[in-house]
Protein backbone atom coordinates (compact mmCIF):
# COMPACT_ATOMS: atom_id res chain seq x y z
CA UNK A 1 0.00 0.00 0.00
CA UNK A 2 0.86 3.54 -0.98
CA UNK A 3 0.45 6.87 1.11
CA UNK A 4 -1.88 9.08 -0.77
CA UNK A 5 -0.46 12.42 -0.55
CA UNK A 6 -2.44 15.92 -1.20
CA UNK A 7 0.02 19.12 -1.70
CA UNK A 8 -1.65 22.42 -1.19
CA UNK A 9 0.34 25.54 -1.77
CA UNK A 10 -0.16 28.68 -3.65
CA UNK A 11 3.60 28.75 -4.98
CA UNK A 12 3.79 26.43 -7.87
CA UNK A 13 7.78 25.98 -7.68
CA UNK A 14 7.24 24.50 -3.73
CA UNK A 15 4.97 22.20 -5.01
CA UNK A 16 7.45 21.23 -7.98
CA UNK A 17 9.80 20.30 -5.50
CA UNK A 18 7.45 18.27 -3.22
CA UNK A 19 5.97 16.35 -6.07
CA UNK A 20 9.78 15.83 -7.65
CA UNK A 21 10.58 14.73 -3.86
CA UNK A 22 7.55 11.90 -3.28
CA UNK A 23 8.59 10.27 -6.88
CA UNK A 24 11.81 9.32 -5.27
CA UNK A 25 10.02 7.48 -2.45
CA UNK A 26 8.10 4.52 -3.24
CA UNK A 27 5.69 4.31 -0.22
CA UNK A 28 4.13 7.78 -1.82
CA UNK A 29 2.09 8.71 -3.96
CA UNK A 30 0.85 12.10 -5.22
CA UNK A 31 -3.30 12.36 -5.77
CA UNK A 32 -3.74 15.36 -6.22
CA UNK A 33 -1.93 19.60 -5.94
CA UNK A 34 -4.37 22.55 -4.88
CA UNK A 35 -3.28 26.25 -4.39
CA UNK A 36 -5.71 26.91 -2.09
CA UNK A 37 -7.52 25.52 1.05
CA UNK A 38 -11.15 25.49 -1.09
CA UNK A 39 -9.76 23.52 -4.02
CA UNK A 40 -8.23 20.71 -0.81
CA UNK A 41 -11.50 20.81 0.69
CA UNK A 42 -13.04 19.38 -2.57
CA UNK A 43 -10.37 16.95 -3.58
CA UNK A 44 -11.10 15.68 0.66
CA UNK A 45 -14.84 14.92 -0.46
CA UNK A 46 -13.67 13.17 -3.41
CA UNK A 47 -10.78 10.95 -3.13
CA UNK A 48 -9.28 9.47 -0.07
CA UNK A 49 -6.02 11.27 1.21
CA UNK A 50 -3.69 9.69 3.72
CA UNK A 51 -1.22 12.45 4.38
CA UNK A 52 -1.12 16.28 3.26
CA UNK A 53 1.48 18.22 2.83
CA UNK A 54 0.41 21.80 3.89
CA UNK A 55 1.09 25.53 3.34
CA UNK A 56 0.29 28.44 6.28
CA UNK A 57 -0.02 31.27 4.46
CA UNK A 58 -2.51 31.24 1.01
CA UNK A 59 -4.89 33.61 0.47
CA UNK A 60 -8.66 33.80 1.86
CA UNK A 61 -7.86 30.96 4.40
CA UNK A 62 -4.53 29.88 6.20
CA UNK A 63 -3.79 26.11 6.08
CA UNK A 64 -3.70 26.60 10.13
CA UNK A 65 -7.48 27.44 9.70
CA UNK A 66 -8.16 24.93 6.74
CA UNK A 67 -6.85 22.09 9.29
CA UNK A 68 -9.43 23.62 11.67
CA UNK A 69 -12.43 22.95 9.80
CA UNK A 70 -11.58 19.36 9.07
CA UNK A 71 -13.33 16.89 12.10
CA UNK A 72 -11.17 14.11 10.85
CA UNK A 73 -8.10 15.10 9.06
CA UNK A 74 -5.32 12.95 7.73
CA UNK A 75 -1.88 12.97 8.75
CA UNK A 76 -0.57 16.82 7.81
CA UNK A 77 3.28 17.90 7.73
CA UNK A 78 3.58 21.86 7.13
CA UNK A 79 5.39 23.33 5.09
CA UNK A 80 6.23 26.79 4.77
CA UNK A 81 8.47 29.98 4.54
CA UNK A 82 7.87 31.28 8.00
CA UNK A 83 9.26 29.52 11.42
CA UNK A 84 6.38 31.42 14.11
CA UNK A 85 3.80 29.29 13.19
CA UNK A 86 5.59 26.14 14.45
CA UNK A 87 4.03 26.29 17.82
CA UNK A 88 0.29 26.47 16.26
CA UNK A 89 0.64 23.98 13.93
CA UNK A 90 1.93 21.66 16.55
CA UNK A 91 -1.35 22.23 18.00
CA UNK A 92 -2.98 21.05 15.59
CA UNK A 93 -1.32 18.09 16.19
CA UNK A 94 0.79 18.32 12.73
CA UNK A 95 3.05 15.29 12.14
CA UNK A 96 5.87 17.92 11.24
CA UNK A 97 6.97 21.95 9.84
CA UNK A 98 9.16 22.13 7.34
CA UNK A 99 10.99 25.42 6.61
CA UNK A 100 11.20 26.61 3.16
CA UNK A 101 13.19 25.99 1.32
CA UNK A 102 13.28 22.50 2.30
CA UNK A 103 15.84 20.24 1.92
CA UNK A 104 15.64 16.15 0.86
CA UNK A 105 16.86 15.18 3.85
CA UNK A 106 14.67 17.09 5.71
CA UNK A 107 11.85 15.96 3.84
CA UNK A 108 12.72 12.16 4.35
CA UNK A 109 12.79 13.06 8.23
CA UNK A 110 9.71 14.06 8.16
CA UNK A 111 7.98 11.29 6.23
CA UNK A 112 9.61 8.51 8.52
CA UNK A 113 8.18 10.43 11.22
CA UNK A 114 4.42 9.43 9.75
CA UNK A 115 5.46 5.83 8.40
CA UNK A 116 7.54 4.60 12.29
CA UNK A 117 4.53 6.21 14.13
CA UNK A 118 1.89 4.57 11.98
CA UNK A 119 3.52 1.24 10.87
CA UNK A 120 1.72 1.77 7.65
CA UNK A 121 4.67 0.33 5.63
CA UNK A 122 7.47 -1.63 5.70
CA UNK A 123 10.38 0.86 6.07
CA UNK A 124 12.99 0.02 3.92
CA UNK A 125 16.37 2.57 3.83
CA UNK A 126 16.05 5.48 0.97
CA UNK A 127 19.14 6.10 -0.49
CA UNK A 128 20.35 10.18 -0.22
CA UNK A 129 23.07 11.72 -1.60
CA UNK A 130 24.25 12.10 2.15
CA UNK A 131 23.69 8.37 2.84
CA UNK A 132 25.28 7.51 -0.60
CA UNK A 133 28.13 10.36 -0.80
CA UNK A 134 27.57 11.10 -4.65
CA UNK A 135 24.99 12.26 -7.15
CA UNK A 136 24.42 10.98 -10.47
CA UNK A 137 23.91 13.63 -13.24
CA UNK A 138 22.97 13.14 -17.05
CA UNK A 139 25.47 14.51 -19.23
CA UNK A 140 27.02 14.42 -22.67
CA UNK A 141 24.75 11.21 -23.18
CA UNK A 142 25.63 8.98 -20.36
CA UNK A 143 25.41 9.18 -16.39
CA UNK A 144 28.10 10.85 -14.69
CA UNK A 145 28.97 9.90 -10.95
CA UNK A 146 29.71 13.04 -8.92
CA UNK A 147 31.00 12.82 -5.44
CA UNK A 148 29.76 15.78 -3.34
CA UNK A 149 33.25 15.68 -1.59
CA UNK A 150 34.50 16.39 -5.29
CA UNK A 151 32.12 19.34 -5.66
CA UNK A 152 33.70 23.26 -5.05
CA UNK A 153 30.99 25.16 -6.45
CA UNK A 154 28.07 24.95 -8.77
CA UNK A 155 27.16 27.73 -11.68
CA UNK A 156 23.85 28.36 -12.90
CA UNK A 157 23.83 29.33 -16.89
CA UNK A 158 20.10 29.81 -18.12
CA UNK A 159 18.39 26.35 -18.44
CA UNK A 160 22.17 24.55 -17.46
CA UNK A 161 24.12 24.83 -14.32
CA UNK A 162 28.18 23.76 -14.43
CA UNK A 163 29.44 21.46 -11.29
CA UNK A 164 33.05 22.79 -10.94
CA UNK A 165 34.87 19.82 -9.05
CA UNK A 166 38.31 19.29 -8.06
CA UNK A 167 40.88 17.64 -10.60
CA UNK A 168 37.93 17.63 -13.17
CA UNK A 169 36.64 19.10 -15.82
CA UNK A 170 33.42 21.08 -14.93
CA UNK A 171 30.35 19.12 -15.68
CA UNK A 172 27.44 21.23 -17.65
CA UNK A 173 24.34 19.45 -16.53
CA UNK A 174 20.38 20.69 -18.08
CA UNK A 175 18.70 21.56 -14.43
CA UNK A 176 17.62 24.11 -12.42
CA UNK A 177 19.91 25.47 -9.69
CA UNK A 178 17.27 25.02 -7.38
CA UNK A 179 16.62 21.44 -8.44
CA UNK A 180 20.11 20.61 -7.43
CA UNK A 181 20.49 22.81 -4.17
CA UNK A 182 17.16 20.79 -2.89
CA UNK A 183 19.27 17.35 -3.72
CA UNK A 184 22.42 18.78 -1.83
CA UNK A 185 22.86 17.90 1.69
CA UNK A 186 22.00 21.87 3.81
CA UNK A 187 24.71 21.08 5.86
CA UNK A 188 27.41 20.69 3.37
CA UNK A 189 26.48 23.10 0.53
CA UNK A 190 24.79 27.06 0.65
CA UNK A 191 23.55 28.70 -1.31
CA UNK A 192 25.09 32.25 -1.88
CA UNK A 193 23.34 33.79 -5.06
CA UNK A 194 20.84 33.18 -7.37
CA UNK A 195 23.32 31.80 -9.81
CA UNK A 196 25.34 30.10 -7.16
CA UNK A 197 26.11 27.13 -4.46
CA UNK A 198 29.41 26.59 -3.22
CA UNK A 199 30.49 23.79 -0.96
CA UNK A 200 31.10 25.15 2.49
CA UNK A 201 34.19 23.22 2.97
CA UNK A 202 35.76 24.94 0.14
CA UNK A 203 35.05 28.17 1.26
CA UNK A 204 39.00 30.24 1.79
CA UNK A 205 37.36 33.33 2.75
CA UNK A 206 34.45 35.54 2.77
CA UNK A 207 33.89 39.42 3.60
CA UNK A 208 30.42 40.83 3.60
CA UNK A 209 29.77 40.62 -0.11
CA UNK A 210 31.64 37.91 -1.51
CA UNK A 211 32.93 34.67 -0.55
CA UNK A 212 36.08 33.04 -2.04
CA UNK A 213 36.43 29.38 -3.04
CA UNK A 214 40.02 28.75 -4.08
CA UNK A 215 41.00 31.78 -6.83
CA UNK A 216 37.24 32.21 -7.30
CA UNK A 217 35.26 35.07 -6.07
CA UNK A 218 31.43 34.70 -6.12
CA UNK A 219 29.31 37.54 -4.81
CA UNK A 220 26.79 37.27 -2.38
CA UNK A 221 23.13 38.04 -3.10
CA UNK A 222 21.28 40.17 -0.87
CA UNK A 223 18.60 38.04 -0.24
CA UNK A 224 21.22 35.11 0.28
CA UNK A 225 23.51 36.92 3.16
CA UNK A 226 21.20 35.57 5.85
CA UNK A 227 22.47 32.65 5.71
CA UNK A 228 26.05 33.09 6.05
CA UNK A 229 25.40 34.32 9.94
CA UNK A 230 26.39 30.67 10.54
CA UNK A 231 30.02 31.52 9.55
CA UNK A 232 32.30 33.41 12.76
CA UNK A 233 33.09 37.01 12.28
CA UNK A 234 30.87 37.98 9.43
CA UNK A 235 28.57 40.92 9.79
CA UNK A 236 25.62 41.75 7.81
Amino acid sequence: MKWKCLLVDDEPPALNILEKYIALIEQLEVVDKCSNAFQAMEVLQKKKVDLIFLDIQMPKLSGTGFLNTLKNPPKVIFTTAFKEYASEAFDLDAVDYLVKPVSLERFIKAVNKVTQANNFIEEKPIATAETTGFLYFRADRKMVKVFLDDIVYVESLKDYIKIYRKNEKPLMVKQSIGTLEAMLPEHLFLRVHRSFVVAINKITAFTNHDVEVGEMVIPIGRQYAARLQQFPGFKK
